[in-house]
């Protein structure tokens, strides 16, 4: 673990290593940057060959806002999980969501770029900013409260 603490960006196979996500549950593919403790920018390519296309408007698709949402919650998740002590010991659940905008629909073909900020911490709580945007553009913001936990099974 403590080679990806000396790191600033992570591919999917370094991501899995810290989130407890897997398929069809990851939503984000890499991480650009990352200024631990402080922000994070990481991508999600949009395919059309995510299984929620099928049955979300399936003749005209868009990526489901609580989706977009819970991209931008492992992406915070990652920030925090990669500098606490023995993260794979502990986990992020999300306990909150305020002032949530969806600006533009998000559809195949787009890279989403999310850029998450810690705001605060206390103690287990954390306190993010998080914007989404497609080619520059600003789709989602959102601020995000999240408690970290004991992870299962440890």
């Amino acid at each position: 673990m403590e080679e990806l603490r000396e790191k600033t960006s992570f591919d999917i196979h370094d991501i899995v290593k810290i989130l407890p996500h897997r398929y069809p549950f990851i939503l984000i593919d890499r991480i650009d940057e990352i200024i631990p403790g402080k922000s994070l920018t990481a991508i999600k390519n949009v395919t059309i060959n995510e299984p929620f296309f099928q049955g979300h408007f399936p003749y005209q698709p868009v990526m489901p806002g609580v989706l977009t949402l819970e991209s931008m919650s492992q992406a915070g998740a990652f920030l925090v999980l990669n500098y606490v002590e023995d993260p794979l010991k502990k986990n992020m659940f999300f306990s909150g969501a305020d002032n949530v905008r969806f600006r533009k629909p998000i559809v195949p073909g787009n890279q989403l770029r999310i850029q998450m900020n810690l705001v605060k911490q206390k103690l287990n709580i954390c306190i993010f900013d998080g914007k989404c945007y497609v080619d520059n553009n600003l789709v989602v913001e959102a601020k995000l409260i999240a408690n970290i936990v004991d992870r299962a099974g440890n």
